[in-house]
């Protein structure tokens, strides 16, 4: 039996976006939710709320829904992640909590909204050992109080590792299901198979369920996927060497230049350690402003969200 890797927009959206028992024992399984408040309904809501974004195609899908207590779910697959996506997550989950107030209900009619963000991608790089990351807003002083509304979930599946839950048996399986699961799937795990919910979502994403057409699509889909990242890492790692080299060149040329004009041990070596200094700091440069001319060939992101990503001034880009 060949299967198919459900973090696709195809199969994720078959899975989770077709069948609300999946979906529901999904969302019980990765929130935090009390005993008592489980998700036991759920109504499928109008996908688009937010406009395009450059890198908008590359979040995969925006599975929406809300449950018998009233809440409010988005659910996002985010294959390459940039900090567009998590002001995007946030923008997405404000407007869900605001959306009542178009229609003139009162503001203590607002529902709770969470937005869970399953990232195939490391985000949160200062976080090395942790996947899960809970945001809610919370007082700076007490942390124990926080504002009921809305709340945001990221979870890193490259970081994902069975033996850090100990505790949360069916957020292991569904992670399991997204990460173990794909083309080169030869046997499938018993634990996986046990459950129904699991068993019914390994059935979907089995290959004979889809035609060929629909596999033209999965196939381009990893196409684009592959193409984004080589495109980005290169560009990336070209500019870093370009601007290293150059950096370290004029340090040791300016360095030396200098040293010996002093004349004496001392000043050629606060000659040397000045210039490998701004030979550093001018290879950095160098680097952001490679990294820039890139992106800005590319043509995916805005000045704005270039001038984040390498530190240059946005009339700096605009001369590039």
């Amino acid at each position: 039996m060949k299967y198919l890797d459900p973090k696709a927009d195809l199969t994720f959206k078959r899975v989770f976006g077709e069948h609300k028992d999946l979906l529901m024992s999904f969302l019980n399984a990765v929130l935090p939710l009390r005993e008592g408040t489980e998700v036991e309904s759920l109504e499928y809501l109008t996908p688009e709320m937010v406009p395009e974004s450059p890198v908008k195609k590359f979040s995969i899908v925006d599975v929406r829904c809300k449950d018998n207590h009233n809440r409010q779910f988005i659910v996002e697959m985010q294959m390459c992640w940039t900090e567009d996506f998590l002001q995007r997550a946030l923008f997405n989950t404000s407007k869900a909590f605001i959306r009542p107030l178009e229609k003139g209900e009162a503001y203590d009619e607002l529902r709770q909204v969470y937005t869970i963000s399953i990232i195939n991608d490391i985000a949160f790089h200062n976080l090395k050992d942790e996947f899960y990351h809970r945001y809610v807003p919370t007082n700076v002083e007490h942390p124990e109080y926080t504002i009921k509304g809305y709340e945001m979930i990221f979870i890193e599946l490259p970081k994902f590792r069975p033996s850090s839950v100990l505790d949360r048996k069916m957020m292991v399986l569904w992670l399991r299901f997204l990460t173990e699961i794909n083309e080169q799937t030869k046997m499938v795990p018993v634990e996986l198979t046990e459950d129904k919910f699991l068993s019914k979502a390994i059935g979907i994403v089995e290959e004979s369920a889809y035609t060929d057409a629909q596999r033209m699509a999965y196939d381009k889909f990893w196409d684009e996927i592959s193409s984004w990242r080589t495109l980005t890492k290169g560009y990336f790692r070209q500019g870093h060497a370009e601007g290293h080299a150059e950096g370290r060149a004029e340090g040791r040329a300016e360095g030396l230049a200098e040293g010996r004009a002093e004349g004496i041990a001392e000043g050629r070596a606060e000659g040397i350690a000045e210039g490998r200094a701004e030979g550093i700091a001018e290879g950095a440069r160098q680097n952001s402003i490679s990294t820039a001319m890139s992106l800005k060939a590319m043509g995916l992101l805005s000045l704005s969200q270039i001038s984040d990503a390498t530190g240059l001034t946005v009339e700096e880009i605009e001369k590039l």
